[in-house]
């Protein structure tokens, strides 16, 4: 259970940072609460590695747009996870069709992805002296990702704190929200200009298709990741109408 903003006034956050929409949200929430801030990506050989160029992007506006968080930004970590990309055979690090297997998962999943982020991003707090890692994972709306459910993060914490023999706690404050919610959570934290930052410079789509633009923002708008975000943002304006 997250603790109040009040009592989170001295901790410093490492935020596991895409580039995407969710953790754009995790972004805004975490600097929202947290006295200092800093983001993390991975370069794992992704088929949509323009998400990395969409995050300097995202910090440079998220400055822009919202003085009270500027001060809190604080550097940027960009980690070399090629051979991640190079041990694995999915959908989202080889150019093939996405299609469910017969395990019941998509072909997008990449084994222990998260379990690496984290773990990386927890090595990578303990040096800058932040205690809290935020992620975006979810098991709501998601497309079944066994590294994105909560029980799966909670034994991670569990075991980063053990293993490092210093508390490290893991956030991950759009793990029970749906995308609608996690839309009406960004505007709770930034109101329409966060949002509007989030469809224009923001990147979720599984393919890299940045030349179609949404309501929603830019993507193929029919891979898993593009119809899980629709979907969300049309639930959200018509509860917003």
């Amino acid at each position: 259970m997250s603790e109040t903003p009040q009592a989170n006034s001295a901790r410093k956050a490492l935020v596991l940072f895409s580039g995407g929409q969710d953790s754009t949200a995790c972004l805004a929430w975490a600097l929202e609460r947290y006295a200092e801030v800093e983001t993390i990506g991975f370069d794992y050989g992704q088929r949509h590695r323009v998400e990395l160029d969409c995050r300097q992007t995202v910090r440079a506006e998220l400055i822009a747009r919202f003085p009270a968080w500027a001060p809190k930004l604080g550097e940027d970590h960009l980690l070399d996870l090629a051979l991640l990309g190079q041990i694995s055979s999915t959908a989202l690090t080889e150019h093939r069709a996405i299609e469910m297997q017969a395990n019941g998962l998509p072909n997008t999943f990449v084994p222990g992805r998260n379990l690496l982020f984290l773990t990386f991003a927890a090595t990578l707090a303990y040096r800058r002296g932040a205690s809290v890692l935020v992620g975006g994972m979810c098991e709501t709306d998601f497309s079944g990702y066994p590294d994105c459910r909560d029980n799966t993060l909670k034994a991670l914490q569990v075991a980063l704190s053990l293993g490092l023999d210093a508390p490290m706690t893991v956030e991950t404050p759009l793990m029970f929200i749906t995308k609608a919610q996690t839309w009406a959570l960004t505007e709770s934290l930034g109101g329409a200009a966060l949002n509007e930052l989030i469809i224009e410079h923001t990147h979720t789509c599984y393919l890299g298709e940045r030349t179609q633009r949404h309501a929603w923002g830019y993507g193929c708008g029919s891979c898993p990741a593009c119809e899980l975000r629709a979907r969300g943002f049309q639930e959200f304006s018509e509860t917003a109408s």
